[in-house]
């Protein structure tokens, strides 16, 4: 197991933890420029450590941003997440970190990749939104689903600072494409991730069609909870064609009530509640009475 997993990692991990001596920054410093790979890991750690607690580090901003260049992905998301908590302090300093973002994002490893992306997405910067939008676009539509994934949750980010810049770049039909995908995963997030826009910008980004429907269904059966809860709560908000279709929707919502997690549970049954008016009368009272 590596340096940062497991139970007696966590515990190894306490000593980064301690008090900081006089001169430690400059020690720190020495440690971020070592050529062993260990002693730099465990360099970023105790400066991780240090800015959890508190402590301003913000001084070796260049020293960790110099570590980034490593095909390590532990000491790559070490060194990503000390950027996100200084991007705005340091903005300036932050832009230094584009070209790293940049090649990072057409990495062989798409593990690298997707990382690159999340982390251009969660600096919110607006200079580095311009940086931000090629690799996001070749993310969106990358040969691995993790990284066309983590790239749909990014769009979402993005409205939150440049929404203009989002419509404007076609990223909002690239996600009802995603929509489409053959993973469940990606529509998972590409649902997300519509659903984020909807709820900033008060408008139904969403577009459910018959097709995209089917899809939506599709999906509900192998995605995570999380993934079934957006999706199940984009269909609540669906209004189906007539009662036949809503009787076929509520079919296939129903196994979710016996789901072990309540958040499921509960947007399944917003979706039969929603229908309910639709299947109200005549032939549709049997269904109703079966739920």
């Amino acid at each position: 197991m590596g340096p940062m997993g497991g139970k007696d990692a966590g515990g190894q991990d306490s000593r980064f933890f301690t008090t900081q001596k006089k001169g430690e920054m400059h020690e720190l410093r020495l440690e971020l420029h070592s050529t062993d790979r260990t002693a730099k890991v465990d360099a970023v750690k105790k400066v991780i450590a240090s800015m959890t607690v508190g402590k301003d580090v913000s001084m070796l901003f260049t020293d960790v941003l110099n570590c980034v260049q490593t095909g390590n992905i532990e000491l790559k998301k070490l060194v990503y997440l000390y950027l996100i908590n200084y991007a705005k302090s340091q903005p300036e300093l932050t832009l230094l970190a584009v070209n790293t973002f940049v090649k990072d994002a057409n990495d062989p490893n798409p593990l690298i990749r997707a990382l690159a992306v999340r982390t251009m997405g969660c600096i919110r910067v607006d200079r580095i939104t311009e940086y931000l939008c090629e690799p996001l676009s070749r993310a969106l539509r990358d040969e691995d689903p993790y990284v066309r994934k983590t790239a749909a949750v990014c769009v979402a980010k993005l409205f939150d600072i440049a929404p203009a810049l989002v419509q404007e770049r076609g990223f909002l039909e690239v996600l009802h494409d995603l929509i489409s995908d053959s993973n469940p995963s990606v529509v998972a997030n590409g649902v997300a991730a519509l659903s984020e826009i909807a709820e900033t910008s008060g408008r139904d980004v969403m577009k459910i069609s018959a097709s995209v429907l089917q899809k939506l269904l599709a999906a509900l059966n192998e995605c995570t909870e999380w993934g079934q809860v957006f999706i199940l709560d984009s269909l609540a908000k669906y209004t189906p064609a007539d009662a036949r279709e809503a009787e076929g929707i509520i079919e296939r919502v129903t196994p979710r009530l016996q789901h072990a997690n309540s958040a499921v549970v509960m947007s399944a049954v917003k979706v039969i509640l929603s229908y309910m008016e639709i299947m109200g009368n005549g032939a549709n009272a049997d269904a109703i009475r079966n739920l």
